[in-house]
């Protein structure tokens, strides 16, 4: 499972990365970062196909736990996933942005 930290992430994000959310639809709702889709685990087999194959995944949660679990069981379905170290909270701790709502739902 790959793994990146905060700083990382946020440029890839800066660059355009492709991320999923994988919190249930309250806590992304509660907060989360600019541009990530929800994707609860729970919705993570049905949804493989609708997934990039040409670029990374990075996958989020709130602390890195549910995103590393996320990111083992994506690389083994051939998607290129990255679990982001720290998650929703260790971006938030750093002090950088958040968009609150719904606004961005499930791929």
């Amino acid at each position: 499972m790959r793994e990146t930290d905060l700083d990382v992430f946020a440029a890839e994000l800066a660059n355009g990365a492709f991320v999923i959310d994988v919190r249930e639809f309250d806590e992304y709702a509660a907060a989360h970062v600019p541009g990530a889709l929800n994707l609860p685990l729970s919705a993570l087999d049905a949804a493989l196909g609708e997934l990039p194959v040409d670029q990374p995944v990075y996958v989020i949660c709130a602390s890195g736990n549910r995103s590393a679990w996320a990111a083992e069981h994506l690389a083994g379905s051939k998607v290129d996933a990255v679990s982001v170290a720290g998650g929703t909270a260790g971006w938030t701790r750093t002090g950088r942005p958040l968009v609150h709502g719904t606004n961005v739902h499930a791929v």
